[in-house]
């Protein structure tokens, strides 16, 4: 039985033909060195066919099927072209390095595939001598380098090109940014605080907001500035009445030392930094609330922006997040803890980055590990929704927050739950109210069109009734001039 060995190469599709290849020694010392030298490799297999692909946008597509499996127009019309006529008596097979192209080419051309250790071997000889075959005046080695150089840095562009809808890229650096900013800012307002103490120790039992704290030494410095004249605009600075006679009560007896300008003035500089830093983390934080209801509503109605992007940034990406079972989400972030329950046969962790959000918090002890669980399973309702949905919504994330209000109030006093069929059939009921409801993409463009052609129209109208409204002028008649006698 003949055996064709299909190769998909960087500069096109070869077929090679290889008849006498003893498959129960291939991998002896003898065979490997046979394999190795080209003019020994020629003697067993030979290349029986070479189409080149004529553009680069064609091998980009070749190459991007092959990896998800999918036959191309041109593979079949070169395997059809090249190949023995398949039937019942045919008495050849195919060897194909890829598993999803050969179930592919099984439902198309219902070819016999193979695939085993020698076929592996086969391939490896083909890929080392592969440009010895095609060596010609035309052809040489710097060429298949070249080609396969493009090829690889296209299909790289292709898988990360920019997706509007699925940014969750940056979602990942923002949570990261705040994260580290949290751990900075709370570094450097302990630093102020030890600072200041010594010439104020009272203030920092008072004020325990880092951020007022701040702002109080960076606005009055030496503590003889914080008197009953300035009362109203301490209070204006801490929003509290009561905190801020406390505030000028305690600076009237604090029992500090003396502060000199210079060390004043270099504390004052550094709370002007900090303060910066707080006013940079809120930038940071209204983009990642503003990036979170572009990429997941769902999930942000339900947990809240910051829990949904460590969510997604530990998970990797959103696509991953709505691949993981809510088993997994449950204890993301918890993964430590539970390999070392594991290997001492302890208790599993009821939760990891979930703990964060407010219904774990507002839950009785023996209900924490309930909610946690049905948290997990309504984020992963809440992810799959932000993945697949047409046209992103959060009315589904908003009923799945009261639902879990529901079981919230239903593990203390009791009463009835709502289902999620029940749920999901009132949201798909609304939207199509709406019209926005669909089934495809398609039905999306064709809504974006009308309405962009009933813009369109409205916008004629109104020129059209403003140049009605408009009085037309008579046109002037010239006068002619007068000739001078």
């Amino acid at each position: 039985m003949s055996t064709f060995y299909l190769f998909e190469a960087a500069a096109g599709l070869a077929l090679f033909q290889c008849d006498t290849v003893d498959e129960t020694n291939v991998k002896s010392k003898q065979i490997q060195k046979q394999f190795s030298d080209f003019a020994q490799f020629a003697e067993v297999c030979h290349l029986k066919a070479f189409q080149p692909f004529i553009s680069a946008e064609i091998a980009l597509n070749n190459a991007l099927a092959i990896h998800t499996g999918t036959v191309t127009q041109e593979l079949v019309d070169f395997l059809s072209t090249n190949l023995p006529p398949v039937g019942k008596k045919s008495n050849f097979q195919i060897a194909i390095s890829d598993k999803g192209l050969a179930a592919g080419l099984q439902q198309y051309l219902n070819l016999k595939s193979k695939m085993n250790e020698a076929t592996a071997q086969v391939f490896r000889g083909i890929r080392t001598h592969f440009v010895d075959f095609l060596r010609n005046e035309d052809f040489k080695e710097r060429d298949y380098i070249q080609a396969q150089l493009g090829l690889a840095h296209q299909v790289s562009r292709n898988k990360v090109k920019l997706d509007i809808n699925r940014e969750d890229k940056h979602v990942t650096q923002a949570i990261s940014i705040i994260e580290q900013m949290d751990k900075d800012l709370n570094t450097l307002s302990m630093r102020i605080k030890e600072w200041y103490s010594w010439h104020f120790p009272e203030l920092a039992k008072i004020v325990t907001d880092n951020r007022v704290f701040t702002r109080i030494v960076d606005t009055y410095g030496d503590k003889k500035n914080i008197n009953d004249e300035a009362l109203e605009a301490i209070e204006e600075l801490t929003t509290d009445a009561d905190l801020a006679k406390q505030i000028v009560e305690a600076a009237k007896i604090s029992m500090g030392q003396d502060i000199s300008e210079i060390d004043l003035s270099t504390l004052k500089d550094l709370c002007i930094r900090v303060l910066n830093q707080f006013e940079f983390r809120d930038n940071i934080q209204e983009y990642l609330k503003n990036k979170m209801i572009a990429i997941a509503p769902n999930l942000t109605a339900l947990i809240g922006e910051n829990v949904a992007a460590k969510l997604i940034a530990h998970a990797g990406s959103l696509i991953n997040l709505a691949k993981y079972p809510a088993s997994t989400i449950q204890i993301l972030g918890a993964e430590k803890a539970l390999f070392r329950a594991l290997k001492t046969r302890g208790n599993t962790p009821k939760y990891g980055l979930l703990y964060h959000s407010t219904y774990i918090g507002r839950a009785n002890g023996t209900d924490k590990g309930k909610i946690s669980r049905n948290l997990a399973n309504k984020c992963a309702i809440a992810s799959r929704l932000d993945h697949f949905l047409i046209q992103p919504t959060e009315k589904f994330g908003v009923k799945l927050k009261d639902q879990m209000e529901q079981r919230l109030k239903f593990l203390t006093a009791g009463g009835e739950l709502n289902k999620n069929t029940d749920i999901m059939d009132e949201v798909l009921t609304e939207l199509k109210g709406e019209g926005l409801y669909f089934e495809s993409e398609k039905q999306l463009t064709k809504k974006d069109k009308k309405s962009k052609k009933a813009k369109s129209k409205k916008v004629v109208e109104e020129v059209q009734e403003e140049e009605i409204e408009q009085p037309q002028e008579a046109p002037k008649k010239k006068r002619k001039a007068s000739k001078q006698q």
